[in-house]
């Protein structure tokens, strides 16, 4: 397979509905509304749904700033092209590095949660079968998703979409029978202030959760790295990213209704992710085998999750290591299948590796939540960078394209809506419902800070031996050249 690299990955190998949920089952919709979601009751109680509405507001404006990018500089680079373009191509080097580093950790992130929530409900129906053991179901999942990328992007995003239209559909259906077992209960008054917890009461209540609840919308941009592989991806790219987020985050506010109105808004700051006040708790007690399909939907949310996150990992590393600054191995591609593979071999030994190294080293647990502390810290990071690089694009490279709202106000409002969500993430107490995290998550910080810094020693060294390969982290690949397509627009050759 070497020299594979020159045809590069398979053109308009996938359309809009894969794409679509490429975005959608990297948000992980039924393991967001189960878990995730929920941590946002303790502050809101009641008043959740209004929290998730303003969240799903807030994300809407990254969202748009994604949209109009990926409609610009359609490439497989997607978060480090824009930053190249937007801002600097240095700044398009970190802005890679640190996403193909936590992209690459939420397969293993995923896998954990597959692990010990399989484990977990069958030791609660089998009290034969141990509670410990949950790595033989993070192996499965793992080989499950390797086997769909080495196949190739059509597979493993048709893959995608099969799992993402079942968990959709289950919490969908779920949600609707709990409005109307709810009756007389439907109220509107969980979109106002009353239903607040007592210790966080009114606004400030609903903004505490908003801030939890913005980690639900972690992923909408998973589509634009598919963006070679995509018929018509300018167009594609655009509608994609935005729809995932308009559609997962409206999906994200019916659900979170339909369980409010049904389970009490007053009782609501009660509602977790486990034991009777949630999602699989209610199910069991009051709608008999239906908990199953929750349960599998959550399940099913990891593994589709954890597909999605692969794709948009091993095509960043593939970008990289196409110019060089990455290893160059990590761009040879299968000769008939176009996919990636050595950048599949490496991720997947990264997942076990990751998988099986913290889960047994602490507990999966505990693993998964310093592995999601340290991607969601990064991960908020690439948004704020990317709402300043549209700002960036727009007034520097395509003045005679800006529109003030759309590559100004939204990219500011982005950020502004993010950096509570950072320092929430980070575990910084700058906010009376910011928790300061304790070990071992607490590491994350100095995880985080330790990548970044060889990042920049590795940027350094490129800077001083090959300038011209951190120059090509602006470059957009796709059609090179095309009369329709910007070319070179950075003023930058290959090396």
């Amino acid at each position: 397979m070497s020299g594979e690299t020159a045809e590069g990955l398979r053109r308009d190998a996938v359309g809009m509905r894969e794409v679509l949920f490429q975005s959608i089952t990297a948000m992980a919709p039924a393991a967001a509304v189960a878990a995730s979601i929920p941590s946002g009751a303790a502050f809101a109680g009641g008043s959740l749904p209004l929290s998730v509405l303003i969240a799903l507001v807030a994300c809407l404006f990254t969202a748009s700033c994604v949209a109009e990018l990926a409609r610009e500089l359609p490439a497989a680079g997607s978060v480090a092209t824009y930053a190249a373009q937007g801002l600097h191509p240095a700044v398009g080097f970190l802005v890679g590095w640190g996403y193909v580093f936590v992209e690459a950790l939420i397969p293993p992130l995923l896998l954990l949660q597959l692990g010990f929530t399989t484990a977990g409900t069958l030791h609660e129906e089998w009290s034969s079968y141990p509670a410990d053991l949950w790595w033989p179901w993070a192996l499965l999942g793992a080989a499950i998703i390797a086997v769909a990328g080495y196949f190739g992007v059509r597979a493993s995003a048709r893959f995608g979409t099969v799992l993402g239209v079942f968990e959709v559909l289950v919490l969908l259906v779920f949600a609707i029978w709990l409005i109307a077992k709810a009756g007389g209960d439907n109220t509107l008054s969980v979109f106002g202030t009353s239903h607040t917890s007592d210790a966080y009461e009114g606004i400030s209540g609903v903004f505490a959760g908003s801030v939890y609840t913005v980690l639900a919308f972690a992923g909408f941009e998973a589509a634009a790295p598919l963006a070679e592989e995509t018929r018509n991806p300018r167009r594609t790219m655009h509608r994609a990213v935005l729809g995932a987020a308009l559609a997962i985050g409206l999906f994200y506010v019916l659900t979170t209704y339909a369980m409010t109105v049904y389970y009490g808004p007053d009782r609501f700051a009660e509602f977790g992710a486990s034991g009777p006040g949630s999602w699989e708790g209610v199910a069991r007690a009051s709608f008999g085998l239906f908990w199953v399909l929750v349960f599998l939907a959550v399940v099913n949310s990891t593994i589709a999750n954890a597909n999605a996150c692969a794709n948009v990992s091993t095509r960043t590393a593939f970008a990289l290591a196409r110019i060089r600054v990455l290893p160059s191995f990590l761009a040879l591609l299968h000769p008939r299948y176009r996919s990636p593979v050595a950048g599949i071999a490496v991720q997947t030994v990264v997942a076990v590796g990751a998988v099986l190294g913290l889960g047994f080293a602490y507990d999966p647990v505990t693993a998964f939540l310093l592995l999601a502390t340290v991607i969601v810290t990064v991960v908020i990071g690439v948004y704020i960078v990317v709402n300043l690089s549209c700002a960036g694009y727009f007034l520097r490279r395509r003045r005679e394209s800006l529109k003030p709202v759309r590559h100004l106000l939204l990219p500011l409002l982005g950020i502004v809506a993010f950096v509570p969500a950072l320092l929430t993430a980070a575990g910084l107490p700058v906010f009376d419902f910011v928790t300061e995290l304790t070990a071992p998550v607490s590491y994350a910080g100095p995880v985080v800070g330790v990548w970044m810094a060889v990042g920049v020693v590795v940027l350094a060294v490129l800077i001083r031996r090959h300038p011209g390969r951190i120059a090509e982290t602006a470059r957009v690949h796709l059609d090179d050249p095309s009369p329709t397509d910007p070319v070179d627009p950075v003023g930058l050759s290959p090396s």
